[in-house]
């Protein structure tokens, strides 16, 4: 194996640590966001296209199991976002519907401005998914901006 010396290495400038632990933590706090926002969102969609969100099909649709999918319900009505009623499924309450309306106009802002830099419908889909999650509200801001700006 031939050895590199140090000197070769490509320089990198890191963030001041408070700034980079600052970003990982931010990112940490949105996952936890993130798993949130995507229940509220299938939930308002399932309970618009089929009256009802049963536990089963939103672990189905998310690709967790069963036992994850309760868990987090569990969750989303802890945080006032979501009420559950015996056999009669999940149904999200004022603030969870809030939350799902903000998380969905969000998804259509970025999948515009990806759309507008020519991205594909498919990729921009796919990768706003992603992304939506962790864009601030100043990018958001500009992101609007931006699409105003062409017309």
């Amino acid at each position: 194996m031939a050895h590199h010396p140090a000197h070769h290495a490509p320089s990198v400038e890191l963030p001041a640590e408070p700034t980079q632990a600052r970003r990982f933590g931010k990112t940490r706090t949105a996952l936890s966001a993130v798993v949130l926002e995507d229940y509220a969102e299938l939930i308002a969609d399932l309970l618009a296209a089929n009256g009802e969100a049963r536990p089963t099909d939103i672990a189905r649709r998310l690709g967790v199991s069963h036992a994850t999918a309760i868990k987090t319900i569990a969750r989303l009505k802890r945080a006032g976002l979501a009420t559950a009623r015996p056999y009669r499924g999940v149904f999200l309450t004022e603030k969870g519907h809030d939350l799902a309306d903000r998380v969905r106009v969000r998804h259509r802002l970025v999948v515009d401005v990806l759309r507008a830099l020519g991205v594909p419908s498919e990729a921009a889909e796919a990768d706003a998914e992603g992304i939506e999650h962790y864009v601030s509200e100043s990018t958001l801001k500009a992101f609007a901006q931006f699409l105003k700006s062409r017309g």
